[in-house]
């Protein structure tokens, strides 16, 4: 990709261990939120010999704004509000606690950048200084254009999100620092896990607002299962994942309106036994009424969200099973 060759010289961000154990694991941070003092841009749970076949991940819980940026944003606290996963990262943190498996979080908010979106998914008229021929005479995408790009532009209800242009250089720091480490350990986690058990699964979680006949479902769902049609996640997987989840009285839709993005299509690769979904969780069943707090009710979501990963450990596991016989054979 474009960004690819332009940053393949640059430095790599750095990464430092933080002495916080967790019985044979610890936690590690890696990247760099420009603007910052050294905060990590993201965080994973690393034991070196993956506990179950399944990897969670977090991109859209970030919440730390650097000073700069918050001063460059309007409305500050609605767009926050709106663009992030609220919380997401203290679900998936708990349910990793329940089940074992893997786990990398963002701490970089998606206002800064956007990792479900490709490093050139940009809408170029927002950018200032000098911006390269070649990426100025990209297609937009329909993503970009509706202002939900790689950098979110505008919101629903709020209009334009910044004050002015982003420097192109600033955007080039973002996704040297924060986008590429992230996608970099994340392939990275994914490859040992599936050297380890023969499979792999990536749950690739997030949240959304309550959706209506507006979104072409017909009541509003607690889950949306998104495996990119079947191109991202064995069938058998994503239909254990929605039969448990009905099973267990959460309403369900698979696909609509969400069916995944850039993170499925850059990790996922069923015929390489890397499998993987996105699961969207309505706000409501988790945060309390204005949706800014984690409500009673969350513990009851990560419970459920925690037996589904553990009712499809199994799965995982056959199907790793089957490849690695495939293998010594």
């Amino acid at each position: 990709m474009f960004f690819d060759r332009q940053i393949a010289a640059g430095q790599r961000a750095p990464i430092a261990i933080v002495a916080e154990g967790r019985g044979d694991s610890m936690q590690v941070q890696g990247g760099h939120i420009p603007g910052t003092l050294g905060r990590a841009a993201f965080s994973w749970q690393s034991s070196g010999k993956p506990e179950i076949p399944v990897v969670i991940a977090a991109p859209h819980g970030g919440r730390i704004y650097p000073p700069a940026m918050r001063s460059h944003m309007r409305e500050l606290e609605q767009s926050a509000l709106k663009l992030e996963d609220r919380y997401v990262d203290l679900l998936a943190e708990a349910i990793m606690r329940r089940t074992g498996a893997g786990l990398l979080i963002a701490h970089a908010p998606r206002a800064m950048i956007d990792l479900n979106r490709a490093p050139d998914d940009v809408d170029i008229s927002m950018l200032s200084g000098l911006v390269p021929v070649e990426l100025r005479h990209r297609r937009m995408t329909n993503r970009a254009r509706s202002g939900l790009g790689l950098v979110p532009r505008r919101l629903g209800g709020i209009g334009e999100i910044w004050n002015g242009r982003l420097p192109y250089r600033d955007l080039v720091a973002r996704i040297e620092s924060v986008h590429r480490p992230y996608h970099a350990q994340l392939a990275g986690m994914l490859h040992e896990t599936r050297q380890r058990w023969g499979a792999a699964l990536l749950l690739d979680l997030h949240s959304m607002p309550p959706l209506g006949p507006k979104h072409g479902v017909a009541a509003a769902p607690d889950f949306v299962v998104g495996d990119r049609f079947g191109g991202a996640c064995d069938a058998q997987l994503c239909a254990r994942a929605l039969s448990h989840l009905g099973a267990s009285g959460w309403l369900v839709a698979h696909n609509r309106p969400y069916s995944g993005g850039y993170v499925l299509d850059r990790h996922a690769a069923p015929r390489h036994d890397i499998h993987a979904f996105q699961l969207e969780i309505c706000r409501t069943t988790y945060l309390n009424k204005d949706l800014r707090d984690l409500s009673d009710d969350a513990g009851t979501i990560i419970e459920a969200v925690a037996g589904m990963v553990h009712a499809l450990v199994d799965e995982v596991v056959m199907l790793g099973g089957r490849n690695l016989d495939q293998a010594a054979e």
